[in-house]
């Protein structure tokens, strides 16, 4: 079920493991609370919040360079701005991943499920590299704890890369490669060890590059890289 409402894009499948919970999704009438669920796209009738839902007939992959001060979901409760009213497109999509409020960079959007499953599921371990400019600069010691896994609050982060870019006076850039999503987790990395984040830009996920895309522009992923992807 929760598949099917991804091939329709409702949402990512986790996403849509809650809209089943929560009693929004019917076929042919009665509402199912359990997932994995089957049924049949040829017969069956399913409806999330009374509407029907089809397979969408067109497949979007999007690159966005995110600007700091929009929320990445597809609506927002406080009324903040969303990534998706930075996209013109008919489809109904939605981001794979999240970049938080204040962090810029690279973020792509789909409404095939599929895709979103090669890059978002944990045994892929995609390598996301970002270009952070922090207070203070760290020393031998701090960059090999940094490496080696920080406690941000009851979890131990897994290896990472990080090495000083440019130094200034009282801060400095650096590049970060997780291949972990935790949520705020370079930012708390990085206070952890005395180094509070003054921006977050994301450059790459994979061998998705952010390229000269400019801030807040977006565009379709190329044939190229939608087969890397699908060779995840």
């Amino acid at each position: 079920m929760q598949k099917y409402m991804a091939r329709c894009g409702i949402a990512s499948r986790r996403k849509c493991e809650s809209i089943i919970t929560d009693g929004k999704v019917s076929v042919n009438g009665k509402i199912v609370y359990t997932l994995g669920s089957k049924i049949d796209p040829n017969k069956d009738k399913v409806t999330v919040n009374g509407k029907v839902i089809k397979p969408e007939d067109t497949k979007k992959y999007i690159m966005l360079n995110k600007p700091e001060g929009y929320v990445t979901t597809n609506s927002d409760e406080k009324g903040r701005k969303t990534v998706l009213d930075l996209i013109e497109v008919n489809e109904r999509i939605y981001p794979i991943g999240r970049l938080d409020y204040d962090s810029s960079g690279l973020l792509l959007l789909t409404n095939d499920g599929d895709i979103y499953n090669k890059i978002i599921h944990p045994r892929v371990k995609l390598n996301k590299k970002y270009i952070v400019k922090v207070k203070g600069i760290f020393t031998t010691d701090e960059i090999k704890h940094f490496e080696s896994g920080v406690d941000i609050g009851g979890y131990i982060t897994a290896d990472a890369k990080i090495n000083t870019i440019r130094k200034f006076k009282d801060s400095s850039e650096v590049c970060v490669i997780i291949h972990e999503g935790k949520n705020r987790q370079i930012r708390k990395m990085c206070s952890k060890l005395g180094h509070d984040v003054i921006a977050l830009k994301r450059v790459a996920i994979g061998n998705l590059k952010l390229g000269n895309l400019e801030k807040g522009k977006w565009r379709e992923l190329s044939l190229e890289e939608l087969n890397y992807i699908n060779s995840l």
